[in-house]
């Protein structure tokens, strides 16, 4: 369980298994070759399930133990389409859409960073077509098994810049064997004996690489004063609202809901502010308005 707000929180114990997961993962990525480079992320989250029961972050025995875990889930289960029933609601129907096109914009920048950070290249019009056309068909299956909508998964991103495997053959051996793991809850009940701070260590690189491959491909973009308004502005809402989600106590919940979850409102304002600005501001960049400000600084202030 998590740690936050005990005493536990942030201390050297803790801290030492997420370490110990990324010194294994850095080591094995760069140090070694194959498969062993490739799979650099899974074993160092083994080694650390290991370490965490070195010592005696996990253990075996016990309600909570692994053993446990293991005897109380199922050999088998089959899905169960509509568990919690079937009911139209307008206000989730209005925020799920707004969340699924938004969603779409994630994945147009999820395979974007996919393709930079494997392939060095952008993303083809059939490859983000594809990647959306997916998404909208799995939350459609999802929704009858009562699953929330999916979404690209961003930690992938930085998973593929580490090994630079993009293969569909790939994906789909995974996506098989998920599948097969998700019909076997006893899989289910080991991972989640897995520590918090042990996935901490692999999240820490894996994010990484993701905010990586973002700074990659806004590398490539003209920073004009424009783009560079629409940006801040974005940006600043959109992390504000999420780290202060008072600010909006005040709206509907269907509304708080939505403008605190960091990517909605970031998304609608950029998208707002693109359409809305004149591309005048864009004809000045900020070279020239940085070297403007130096030819001041150096001679006679303007008149």
């Amino acid at each position: 369980m998590p740690a936050i707000g005990t005493p536990e929180y942030g201390s050297l114990l803790n801290w030492s298994a997420a370490l110990v997961v990324i010194l294994v993962t850095l080591g094995l990525k760069f140090f070694t070759r194959g498969m062993l480079s490739i799979s650099a992320v899974l074993i160092g989250l083994i080694v650390g399930y290991f370490y965490a029961v070195a010592v005696g972050m996990l253990s075996f025995g016990g309600d909570r133990g692994v053993i446990a875990s293991w005897n109380n889930a199922a050999w088998i289960a089959l899905p169960d389409p509509f568990r919690y029933g079937f009911e139209l609601s307008a206000a989730a129907i209005i925020g799920f859409c707004m969340m699924a096109f938004i969603s779409a914009i994630e994945t147009v920048g999820d395979v974007s960073g996919i393709t930079k950070g494997g392939a060095g290249r952008e993303a083809t019009d059939t490859e983000i077509a594809g990647a959306t056309y997916a998404d909208g068909l799995g939350t459609a299956i999802a929704g009858v098994f009562g699953g929330l909508p999916n979404t690209s998964f961003s930690q992938n991103v930085g998973l593929i810049a580490m090994t630079g495997v993009m293969s569909r053959h790939v994906v789909t051996c995974g996506a098989v064997f998920l599948i097969i793991c998700g019909l076997v809850p006893k899989v289910g009940g080991l991972i989640r004996t897995v520590p918090i701070e042990v996935l901490g260590g692999g999240v820490i690189v894996m994010f990484g690489m993701v905010v990586a491959a973002g700074m990659s491909m806004l590398s490539d973009v003209d920073w004009n004063r424009r783009n560079m308004v629409i940006f801040a502005i974005s940006i600043s809402v959109g992390l504000g609202l999420q780290l202060e989600p008072g600010a909006v106590q005040h709206l509907p919940d269907t509304m708080r809901i939505l403008m605190t979850s960091g990517l909605l409102p970031a998304a609608l304002i950029a998208i707002i502010l693109n359409l809305a600005l004149p591309e005048e501001l864009a004809e000045e960049s900020t070279e020239e308005v940085s070297g403007g400000l130096q030819g001041h600084s150096k001679g006679s202030l303007p008149h």
